[in-house]
């Protein structure tokens, strides 16, 4: 059985990777999502942190629910599953390898999707790998038994795709993975509750960034593994070896079997008022008019090569130690968790703040670190959220709050906080006058 499982799991992946079709809804629509996504999201601190978990809920909701299903149909209409009924305990290791072949499928298209993310918009891994992991599984889990059931239901393969779409939409338009909850209205929120898109985004989200979505990670994870496990078995109780039968007697019983786990875990979230997802703060940042960002002023600065708020040409360190600093700093800026909290404008202070704690401490490679600075706040924002941001922070100087020693970005001695805010609108306001063509860069 254990040979004839490793046999059938080594043909599933070879007759997929054979098939122009597989090819294209297995990696290239997952990559497609991916640029969709980032064209209208890359403006995130950093580009996509929030939206991963709804792509590769995407990209694993495709290919459990089309593609597993569409390939067990298809070989069932040229007669190979009624053959593989004639062999020897077949059923087990036959269905076990299909299962556990479109798992490594889908987590090969969940891996190729966060690798991209990274090396096109700088997206950072997940912060938490295992927790991620984990919610993964149990996100295939509970999608790979859906699309056991639809194999089951389905007479063909277009009806494999109407019965998928009927799976797919909903959860694209109103479960929380293709549009965000936040936006959605209040009806559509609550619905949400009752489909098993919102676990999923929200468990993959929790090993992504940390955020939990107002829900726990163990309330996520049950209610994947109860519908996931209930799909399962009505799938593998109404499961077809031959083309020309019909579902089994008492299909209807068992699609209710399976849909009972989405009504409990929806009914207890709504019970437990989890349901709602949490508003999106608004941005203060789009009260600004343009002429209040023309308003300010770029004369008087101290200049770039001076000693306050110095601004090297390039990063160029002078020996091999100093290099090995630059590059450091360069690096965690992209994992530092300061600058990359969903306010925008609060995470660009932050950054501001890595200037000037090194230049009020008078580190030799003061105005290095500020070039460093610069470059990350031009390649992690867009031009229009980088000068609302800044704009906001040059005209409201005491809001929000800064950040005085930096230990884990090699800057442990603390600084005064007023000052060190003081100083941050100074290179705030030489960071917009570049943007703004008033200084060079």
């Amino acid at each position: 059985m254990f040979r004839g499982y490793l046999y059938h799991l080594q043909l599933t992946l070879r007759l997929n990777f054979a098939s122009r079709q597989a090819l294209v809804y297995g990696y290239i629509v997952p990559v497609f999502f991916l640029i969709a996504f980032g064209t209208v999201f890359r403006a995130g601190t950093p580009p996509l942190l929030r939206q991963m978990s709804q792509l590769v809920t995407i990209s694993a909701l495709g290919g459990a629910c089309f593609g597993m299903p569409t390939a067990l149909v298809a070989e069932r209409e040229r007669g190979l599953w009624r053959r593989y009924r004639l062999l020897p305990r077949a059923a087990a290791p036959l269905v076990g390898s299909t299962l556990t072949a479109r798992f490594l499928l889908i987590a090969s298209a969940a891996a190729l999707q966060i690798g991209l993310a990274r090396l096109i918009y700088g997206t950072p891994f997940p912060q938490h790998p295992g927790i991620f992991a984990l919610a993964f599984v149990f996100v295939a889990f509970a999608f790979l038994g859906l699309g056991l059931l639809v194999a089951a239901l389905a007479h063909d393969v277009p009806a494999v795709q109407a019965l998928g779409q009927c799976v797919f939409l909903p959860l694209i338009m109103i479960g929380g993975v293709g549009v965000p909850l936040s936006v959605l209205p209040a009806w559509a929120q609550g619905l949400a509750g009752f489909l098993p898109g919102r676990y999923s985004v929200d468990a993959l989200q929790a090993g992504f960034s940390g955020d939990r979505g107002g829900l726990s990670l163990a309330h996520n994870l049950w209610a994947l593994l109860a519908i996931g496990a209930a799909a399962g078995a009505a799938g593998a109780r109404l499961f077809r070896w031959d083309p020309g039968h019909r579902p089994a007697r008492g299909a209807g019983l068992w699609i209710a079997v399976a849909l009972l786990p989405w009504l409990v875990v929806g009914s207890v979230a709504l019970a437990g008022g989890k349901w709602r997802a949490v508003q999106a703060p608004s941005d203060p940042t789009l009260a600004l008019t343009d002429a209040e960002i023309a308003s300010i002023r770029f004369d008087g600065l101290p200049p770039d090569e001076g000693t306050v708020a110095p601004v090297a040409a390039s990063i160029d360190g002078g020996d091999p130690g100093e290099k090995a600093r630059l590059d450091d700093l360069a690096a965690k800026l992209n994992t530092w968790a300061p600058g990359r909290v969903p306010d925008a404008t609060q995470a660009i202070r932050n950054l501001l703040c890595v200037a000037a704690v090194p230049d009020l401490n008078e580190d030799p490679l003061e105005g290095a670190f500020g070039r460093i600075v610069i470059n990350h706040l031009f390649s992690h924002f867009q031009e229009q959220q980088l000068t609302r941001s800044l704009a906001w922070i040059i005209l409201h100087p005491g809001d929000g709050s800064v950040i005085a020693v930096m230990p884990e970005l090699g800057f442990p001695d603390e600084m005064d906080a007023g000052i060190v805010r003081g100083r941050s609108i100074i290179y705030a306001t030489k960071v917009l006058g570049r943007i703004r063509g008033q200084l060079p860069n």
